[in-house]
């Protein structure tokens, strides 16, 4: 059986069998698959700017022309002696796992098949045509586990110059572990907010996270979701006069955003509605809230989303380096993505 446990994974891409000329990543940790999609494509050479060596592929885009993948695989590399194809957000539709069938049968000379899965059921389709194949590979993705999620800590840390006291690592690693892409935005975001020290500690990890629900300002941040320009600005300000941190409003909404960043993404692997997604997330949405999020998700695309997220990565760095200013820089960044929503929902 051409497949590997979970604990396996890392350990394979680490040194992977250069037989194997289809390798298949599946699960419900979307930023895992991602990540380990990346480590794969890195291994095999190739320049992965490069459109002649890599080419990228959308799961419904080969299910909806029926034999592109096959032709991809067979087509004569122009300026490389093979090429990566590279196939995303995949659901283990049936066109393509017939073009992978074929290519298991009578493989590609001069091509690597990588493709990014969902959630897939064992037995069935993609994931079964894949494990039944000799030159073929199906790596699993799930849920960190608290080694898994140290690892991820201490990579960040690495690239950051900086350490970790042992009580604010086990503070930090209880919030983490759903989502490989969450996590690490989590960590980066901790990262910033502790610009200039060396060391990060208890402190700083509870600042971030404080209540997790962003209990105190959920009226700044959802009037923020709606476009609620003005009842987000009044929230807002009586966060501020009362004393609190700007910067717990924006680590809320930061954390708001990349739940729906992640929400959305099953929407636009899956073909799923955003009723049906919010239904099925994890951690659960709050009924009281579950409208809202639908709403957001309808409104908001993956691009928006991900520029939504680099303003208030901006954003907190700048309250970091002129913390005499944190309210006013927090207050355009918010305002700025207020804005946003309510002319998204305008569109709609």
């Amino acid at each position: 059986m051409a497949q590997k446990k979970a604990f396996e994974v890392d350990g394979w891409l680490a040194r992977p069998d250069p037989r194997i000329s289809i390798v298949l990543l599946y699960g419900p940790d979307r930023g895992l698959v991602s990540e380990r999609a990346k480590a794969f494509a890195a291994k095999t050479g190739l320049p992965l700017d490069d459109p002649f060596s890599v080419v990228r592929l959308e799961g419904s885009e080969v299910d909806r022309d029926e034999g592109r993948l096959l032709d991809e695989a067979r087509t004569v590399p122009m300026f490389s002696d093979r090429r990566l194809l590279w196939v995303r957000n995949a659901t283990g539709q049936k066109a393509l796992a017939d073009d992978v069938k074929a290519l298991t049968a009578e493989p590609a000379r001069d091509a690597i098949i990588l493709i990014e899965a969902g959630d897939l059921k064992k037995g069935v389709g993609l994931r079964a045509v894949v494990e039944g194949a000799d030159n073929a590979m199906a790596l699993p993705c799930y849920a960190d586990e608290a080694r898994d999620i140290d690892t991820v800590i201490d990579d960040e840390l690495r690239k950051a110059g900086m350490s970790m006291t042992l009580e604010a690592r086990q503070a930090l690693r209880r919030n983490l572990g759903g989502d490989r892409l969450a996590s690490r935005g989590e960590i980066e975001k901790l990262i910033i907010y502790a610009h200039g020290q060396r060391e990060i500690g208890l402190e700083e990890v509870r600042a971030l996270s404080g209540d997790v629900s962003g209990a105190s300002f959920d009226d700044a941040v959802d009037a923020l979701l709606e476009g609620k320009v003005g009842d987000f600005d009044t929230a807002f300000t009586r966060h501020c006069q009362s004393g609190g941190p700007p910067f717990l409003v924006l680590s809320s909404a930061m954390r708001q955003l990349q739940q729906i960043q992640i929400m959305r993404g099953q929407m636009d692997s899956a073909g799923r509605n955003a009723a049906s997604v919010v239904a099925g997330a994890r951690p659960p949405v709050f009924f009281s809230r579950r409208k809202l999020v639908e709403k957001a998700l309808e409104r908001w695309s993956s691009d928006a989303l991900s520029r939504a997220l680099t303003r208030l990565q901006t954003a907190v760095l700048q309250t970091r380096r002129r913390p005499d200013l944190s309210v006013a820089l927090a207050r355009q960044a918010l305002l700025g993505i207020a804005v946003e929503s309510a002319r998204l929902g305008q569109q709609r």
